[in-house]
């Protein structure tokens, strides 16, 4: 196997690219060898050698705690969890949540085997017990397995006296009706609340 055999294979490996996009991607980066392809491989070198997961809310960062719970401004009381850091990311691109994180690294599955061990909630618990947090935000994904995840959360937070919400489920900004599931509509029917 060449050098550019195995890198399409290796890029190909990324969500969103299969073997055609991966040759593309190959190809545009040979041809701009020393202004994308060598600074890329820099930089990816340089990422995986700096790059940490926080021990306190397993965010990535290249430091340790994360810059998100570093930062003094946050509301130290109010913990949002997250299945992926991937979801963190999406919250905090909407600058609108000023509390802290807590990943728990994927989320319950008897069909893959997944569970409660396998994530990181023994440390959300532990965060609870603590006594420092008044809220608990539940940000699962409107999975089959993500709201299983979000139920058995609750239930061990239960006795932390701790508040425990979720994220609002309904009808989308600019979404119309007509072309919502049923599941979505259902839920936005049962989540309605008083105007005004």
């Amino acid at each position: 196997m060449t050098e550019i055999d195995r890198l399409i294979q290796l890029l190909a490996r990324l969500p969103g690219l299969g073997p055609r996009s991966a040759r593309r991607a190959v190809l545009h980066l040979i041809k701009r060898r020393e202004s994308l392809m060598q600074p890329l491989a820099q930089a990816l070198n340089a990422a995986a050698d700096a790059i940490l997961v926080c021990g306190t809310c397993g965010n990535l960062d290249t430091v340790e705690p994360c810059g998100v719970c570093m930062d003094e401004a946050r509301d130290r009381t109010l913990v949002c969890v997250v299945e992926d850091v991937a979801d963190l990311w999406a919250l905090e691109r909407t600058r609108s949540f000023k509390g802290l994180y807590h990943v728990i690294g994927g989320r319950l599955s008897a069909l893959d085997g997944v569970g409660p061990e396998d994530l990181n909630i023994a440390g959300l618990v532990a965060r609870a017990e603590a006594g420092d947090l008044r809220e608990v935000i539940l940000a699962m994904n409107l999975t089959v397995d993500g709201q299983t995840t979000a139920h058995y959360i609750a239930d061990r937070l239960a006795g932390t006296g701790v508040e425990v919400t979720r994220l609002a489920h309904g009808v989308p900004v600019g979404g119309e009706l007509d072309y919502l599931d049923d599941g979505t509509l259902e839920t936005a029917l049962r989540s309605r609340r008083s105007v005004g």
